[in-house]
């Protein structure tokens, strides 16, 4: 089959890779129909998750059953299904407790307690490193899907692949972080990050009754995405985050955003002076985004962090924390928590997805499809790729 298989930061190619075979009783082999690039794709593409090894990436994928399992009970040949990107085995004690990212039994190789920079990880997703269980991903024509009697959930035959797409992944991250928040009416919400998960969460704030819903970002095109597709009001990001704080505390009486969700993580734009600190104290990316939000939020807000971070910090911001009395909370987004009751926000008319895309390109173009994603060129905000094409 073909597949979109990285080789190294910046080296993503269009590649023939042997087809996936069933391994468990209750595996699938799923036909892809569409399948996308992620935000946090980019953290391999760009090195700044390590994989040593060719592998297929992609976790935000569709398609129709073509193969399954013995064990298998609710899926059948012909199914059409859309999975949610952590692989998880659905009666394990994290599991049991709605935090499939924490499974105990899909990453066996490298899962454990502690969550180590490269030790004692959580639990499996597709297509994302083997230090998150080694599995090809969906970025192709075929691919595996494990413990299929917990994860994939059948859509009705008239939506169409791109109105469901996103269930994958972006649209139950971005509702997460609001969930975090506890967002349940009247509050405001303040999103860093315009990408496709910074909408998402701003789509998702309005579905909870949010008053107001502000997004910041240091690019004016995909501010202006945002205006369009949720109704947000914009911050633009250029003067450094005081300013930004100051705007946000303007709209809020003085006190601060009730919510700050950080859906950049540890790659967002930096200047000289922070890629020189970053590599004095030996770390990888920043935490401005997430210092930006603890400050714009309010006392006794909370902090939702969506962006991915893999590694520690110096001079984390614990006396601020303190004193406003914020709540942080941070992870994998509990996908299969969520997806049931979103399905049917987009099957009522609640919410629109698809008009976040902006690129769909045929599986055949992935490495120009990465650089301008990577690159934030022609006006990139989302990639859609057709694996037969």
């Amino acid at each position: 089959m073909k597949a979109a298989v990285i080789h190294g930061p910046g080296s993503i190619k269009y590649d023939t890779v042997d087809d996936p075979k069933l391994k468990e009783k209750d595996d699938i082999i799923l036909k892809v129909t569409s399948t996308a690039i992620c935000g946090s794709d980019l953290h391999i593409y760009s090195g700044g998750f390590p994989q040593p090894r060719p592998m297929v990436l992609g976790h935000e994928f569709m398609g129709i059953v073509e193969e399954t399992g013995s064990s298998v009970t609710h899926l059948k040949r012909g199914d059409r299904v859309v999975v949610p990107f952590p692989i998880a085995c659905g009666n394990c004690f994290f599991c049991d407790h709605d935090v499939p990212g924490n499974c105990e039994h899909s990453n066996p190789e490298n899962y454990g307690p502690e969550g180590g920079i490269l030790t004692e990880k959580g639990g499996a997703l597709f297509g994302y490193t083997d230090l998150y269980g080694g599995y090809d991903g969906g970025q192709a024509q075929y691919v595996r899907v494990p413990y299929a009697n917990y994860g994939p959930r059948m859509v009705p035959d008239n939506l169409t692949d791109e109105e469901v797409l996103f269930l994958t992944d972006i649209f139950p991250t971005g509702y997460t972080g609001v969930d975090w928040g506890e967002v349940k009416g009247g509050e405001t919400v303040a999103i860093f990050g315009s990408g496709p998960v910074g909408l998402m969460a701003a789509k998702s704030a309005w579905l909870r009754g949010a008053a107001q819903v502000i997004i910041v970002d240091t690019l004016q095109y995909r501010l202006d995405k945002a205006k369009t597709t949720t109704g947000a009001a914009t911050i633009l990001w250029e003067d450094g985050a005081k300013d930004v704080v100051e705007q946000i505390r303007a709209l809020t009486q003085g006190r601060g955003a009730d919510v700050c969700i950080d859906a950049v993580g540890f790659e967002p734009d930096r200047s000289f002076v922070d890629r020189v600190k970053a590599t004095v104290n030996f770390e990888k990316g920043s935490t401005k985004v997430l210092e930006a939000c603890m400050s714009a939020v309010r006392r006794s807000g909370i902090v939702s962090v969506l962006g991915v971070y893999g590694v520690n910090y110096d001079n984390f911001p614990i006396g601020q924390f303190f004193d406003k009395g914020i709540v942080l909370k941070g992870g994998q987004a509990p996908a299969h928590k969520h997806i049931d009751k979103l399905l049917e926000y987009v099957v009522q008319g609640k919410v629109k997805l698809d008009d976040i895309i902006t690129h769909r390109l045929p599986l055949s173009e992935i490495s120009h499809a990465y650089d301008i994603f990577k690159k934030r060129e022609d006006g990139c905000v989302k990639v859609v790729l057709d694996p037969w094409q």
